[in-house]
C-alpha cells in the first residue's frame, strides 16, 4: 500500500480543511454510487445469466463498499463535531 500512497499526488489537498476533504469525497462517492445505480438496470440486456449473475454480485460489493466508506465519513464527522464541545 505504501508503493501506492508514494505514487499518488495530494499535495493539492495538504492546505485543504478536514471538512473541505469530507465533502469532496462525499461528491466522489456519489457520483461512484450514481453510475453503480445506472449499471443495473443494464446487466439483463446481456443475455448470459452466467455473467449477469456474477455482475449482479459485483454490483452489490461495490454498493456495500461506497456504503462503507458513506458510513465512515458520518463517524468522522460526528467525532469531530463532539471534540468541538
Amino acid at each position: 500500500m505504501t508503493g501506492l500512497w508514494e505514487k499518488l499526488d495530494l499535495s493539492h489537498l495538504g492546505c485543504m480543511e478536514r471538512n473541505a476533504v469530507i465533502e469532496k469525497i462525499r461528491q466522489q462517492v456519489n457520483q461512484i454510487a450514481t453510475n453503480v445505480t445506472a449499471i443495473h438496470p443494464l446487466v439483463p440486456g446481456l443475455a448470459d445469466p452466467p455473467t449477469q449473475g456474477e455482475l449482479l454480485k459485483a454490483l452489490y460489493e461495490l454498493t456495500k463498499n461506497v456504503e462503507v466508506i458513506k458510513k465512515q465519513l458520518l463517524k468522522l464527522e460526528k467525532r469531530d463535531d463532539s471534540s468541538v464541545l
